[in-house]
């Protein structure tokens, strides 16, 4: 990447199910900016175990669903005016989402992308593998496991970035290490640089949940409001040399950039301000400063960075049974009365087989707890308009599907008059967390065939 200028980079999705709509604008902006870099965050734990079970159905699945509709107004306007697109859209199957890539590519009137896949999240060799047994102990014994990670950095993509890939295709990495692989690149910076380091990957954080720092998680409408909702802008980054950024969006949409909507998502997620920990640096931002520089552009200095951890952070995911969720409704004369007694007589049937949770939609819901004592946090009330929900887990699952047949049953077992019944079984997936030395998932990288 060219070194002249600030890194420009624009994140184009912050999930798994994000909008797509949102790619096109900020492309645009990036092209008249002469930007350098566009990523796409679309992982999380479950996200990935979910994943890794389409693949073991179909070996050229396991990759982001949403791939061609991401990609495909991104891919021949970003490889026609150098723009590299970074991306864990790989998921549990990043040779698979590189092949899809180049099928994409190839009907584009443009030279063929080179494609880099990263390695090494993946932790299946013997002795990753009796390292976590010893960690963990009991706590795996049992298990189904479906996918095991070790959260990477930003290193390899740096790696292949300067090696001319035109598009990094990763699994598991960091999510801010998206961004600081794009910096590491385009700088050339050390590896243990970890003052750059650390404000980079601040700003990767900005970028990672896409539109939560242009005002998406930001609104609450009358106290803090914000123009535009439905055409939410995703965030553009301009990093300079020394790794301080500002954060703007792109061009003609909706959305708000200030210090207040910054702050938000600068704290979003961080246990410890002064030692936010990524496999790439520890990162301090317990003295950054935060100010407006223009409409929608906010300029953070300061953080500092401090050498990384030695381990890496690893998700392991296994299958935890079987979830029942059942509803029905409830309006007019006594309709909370109504809904309670019939979370009572639900009680009353299946409590002994299984722990459940009962939400009063609108009445108790979020403020409730899990251990089936509905009355928890609220008195009775006169609503009269009640959605009852009904919710357990099981290992077996004829014990979760109870949940759907009593709640169905209460059509004609009352109370009276209720109504619109919707039910839903599916399994589910647990996980757990361990911390493993990085050398034991050293990390790589390749061009794609």
């Amino acid at each position: 990447m060219q070194t002249a200028t600030p890194l420009t980079i624009g994140c184009a999705s912050g999930f798994s199910g994000d909008r797509t709509d949102g790619v096109a604008p900020v492309v645009q902006t990036l092209i008249r900016q002469n930007g350098h870099a566009l990523i796409f965050e679309t992982l999380a734990e479950r996200t990935l175990a979910l994943s890794q079970l389409a693949k073991n159905e179909d070996p050229d699945r396991g990759y982001e669903p949403l791939l061609d509709d991401l990609l495909q107004p991104a891919l021949e306007p970003c490889l026609q005016h150098g723009i590299k697109i970074v991306s864990n859209f790989g998921a549990a199957n990043p040779p698979a989402a590189a092949r899809r890539i180049k099928q994409l590519a190839a009907g584009l009137k443009q030279r063929e992308p080179r494609v880099a896949v990263l390695s090494g999240d993946q932790l299946d060799r013997p002795e990753q593998l009796d390292f976590l047994n010893e960690q963990l102990g009991d706590q795996l014994k049992g298990l189904e496991i479906v996918s095991m990670n070790a959260y990477q950095g930003a290193t390899e993509i740096g790696q292949a970035l300067r090696a001319g890939a035109d598009i990094v295709v990763a699994g598991r990495v960091a999510d801010p290490s998206l961004t600081l692989g794009c910096a590491l690149a385009h700088y050339d910076w050390r590896e243990d640089d970890w003052q750059r380091l650390g404000r980079a990957t601040m700003a990767g954080h900005l970028l990672e949940c896409g539109t939560q720092v242009t005002g998406g998680y930001f609104a609450v409408p009358g106290i803090k409001d914000v123009p535009g909702m439905d055409t939410l802008g995703f965030p553009i980054a301009y990093i300079d040399e020394t790794g301080d950024f500002t954060v703007g969006k792109a061009d003609q949409t909706g959305g708000l950039v200030d210090c207040r909507t910054v702050k938000e998502q600068l704290l979003y997620e961080v246990h410890d301000p002064a030692a936010y920990l990524t496999p790439d640096v520890v990162a301090d931002l317990s003295r950054a400063s935060v100010s407006e520089v223009g409409p929608n552009r906010v300029r953070i200095n300061g953080v500092q960075g401090h050498a990384r951890p030695d381990t890496l952070k690893v998700n392991i995911c296994y299958r935890g049974g079987w979830l029942g969720e059942a509803e029905i409704s409830y309006a007019g004369v006594q309709a909370e009365a109504r809904a309670r007694l019939a979370a009572d007589t639900i009680q009353k049937r299946l409590g002994s087989q299984i722990t459940l949770r009962f939400d009063l939609i609108g009445v108790l819901s979020i403020f409730s707890d899990d251990d089936g004592k509905l009355q928890a946090g609220a008195k009775p009330g006169q609503a009269r308009d009640v959605r009852l929900r009904v919710a357990g887990s099981h290992q077996d699952r004829r014990v979760a599907e109870r949940i759907l047949r009593e709640v169905t049953a209460l059509y004609t077992c009352g109370p009276a008059g209720g109504g619109g019944v919707r039910t839903s079984l599916r399994s589910r997936l647990g996980s757990l967390s361990a911390l493993m030395p990085r050398d034991l998932a050293p990390a790589g990288w390749r061009f794609a065939d």
